[in-house]
């Protein structure tokens, strides 16, 4: 089993930044994909940025404004948020995928709460 732990949401102003990180403890061997995804209030749960081998992808609406990066040596995954807006209020979820013998898992984390104040 792989635990995710979140850390790094908080209040902050329109315009501001905040860095979210995501360490993976556990049976780490194997985790492949990393990555984050967020749910608002009375919306689906949506991809933010994914990183997998160095290889990274983001959400249309964050391109430009966020950075996944991995330290594979922390089992830590991080999102660097910039230029924030209110539209990014969600709790900001980790998502991790490992490979084994015959199934891929994948994990979760908990989630940590971002508000963005107009």
């Amino acid at each position: 089993q792989v635990q995710l732990v979140e850390s790094g949401g908080a209040l902050v102003q329109s315009g501001g930044s905040l860095r979210l990180s995501c360490a993976a403890s556990g049976r780490v061997f194997g985790i492949t994909a990393m990555g984050w995804y967020r749910q608002a209030p009375g919306k689906e749960r949506e991809l933010v940025a994914t990183i997998s081998d160095g290889s990274t992808t983001y959400a249309d609406s964050v391109k430009g404004r966020f950075t996944i990066s991995r330290d594979n040596a922390k089992d830590t995954v991080y999102l660097q948020m910039n230029s924030l807006k209110p539209e990014d209020t969600a709790v900001y979820y980790c998502h991790a995928e490992q490979d084994r013998p015959t199934v891929v898992a994948y994990y979760w984390g908990q989630g940590t709460q971002v508000t963005v104040s107009s």
